[in-house]
């Protein structure tokens, strides 16, 4: 039997299902905050509610409503045990767990979808803001279906810089709080919002102009990343190679001040 033609499924059908999967489980999000629900942990300071796994299912369900063979890599479920695709959504239901569980307002629905292992479509929304930020691949990037760029801002000591903190912050040495220390020493503002998907959103609408942060995992930044690099901005590792999702390594920022980024992050490799 000969192998099945594979055919490119239009960038426009991709997006608009994401979308709709990403408003819908914002939907079930904002209805857990009116009817309550179970918090459980992980680990010491790593929570999971069910609105995480409501969320994460309904997701599932509109992807693959749409696209029976399709993947999913899902921050509660994992990957999902469909056969060898294409396409592999990746997805967090609930980017920013802690701040939902307090009732703090920074939270999102992060949706990205790869090809052949390239990040080709990326939606995050915002429900308690109702903003939703979408990219497909050469199509730039949009903030309720406006367009959006990064800053201009070409000097750290005028940069609004974000980060954030792993988990194991307490067990592990390497968790960013020399680097934290460094840069609030050079910048105009620091800032940690706890959500790393919204975090890169803000650099792509010109919020922000940086972000850096050690080990994030997949679904934390492969929605991101596509609205980011369609809104003009620039993502590398600390040395300033090529960035993967799957590295543990992110730098974002404008393009402008992505250099001094590196600069600070190496400070800490060549001064020890």
């Amino acid at each position: 039997m000969s192998p099945p033609i594979l055919q490119n499924i239009p960038l426009d059908r991709l997006l608009s299902v994401a979308t709709d999967a990403a408003r819908q489980a914002g939907a079930v999000l904002v209805e857990c905050t009116r009817t309550g629900f179970r918090i459980a942990h992980k680990q010491i300071v790593n929570l999971v509610t069910d609105a995480d796994h409501q969320a994460e299912q309904r997701i599932i369900d509109v992807v693959h409503d749409a696209f029976p063979a399709h993947r999913v890599l899902a921050e509660e479920r994992g990957l999902t045990e469909q056969p060898p695709s294409r396409y592999k959504w990746v997805i967090d239901p609930l980017d920013g767990t802690t701040n939902f569980a307090h009732g703090f307002p920074a939270y999102c629905v992060s949706i990205g979808v790869e090809c052949d292992g390239r990040g080709i479509i990326g939606v995050v929304y915002d429900p308690t803001r109702d903003e939703l930020f979408t990219a497909q691949i050469g199509h730039g990037a949009h903030l309720n279906g406006v367009p959006i760029s990064v800053s201009t801002t070409d000097h750290l000591d005028r940069a609004l810089l974000v980060t954030g903190f792993a988990y194991d912050i307490r067990e592990t040495p390497n968790n960013n709080l020399n680097h934290f220390a460094r840069f609030a020493l050079k910048v105009q503002g620091l800032r940690r919002t706890g959500t790393a998907a919204l975090d890169l959103c803000y650099v792509a609408a010109g919020r922000f102009d940086g972000f850096w942060e050690v080990k994030l995992s997949p679904w934390d930044m492969a929605a991101g990343v596509v609205i980011l690099r369609e809104a003009g901005g620039r993502v590398t590792d600390f040395v300033g190679n090529t960035h993967s999702i799957y590295g543990q390594e992110l730098v974002a920022s404008n393009g402008p001040v992505h250099q001094a980024m590196l600069d600070v992050l190496q400070e800490n490799v060549t001064s020890s």
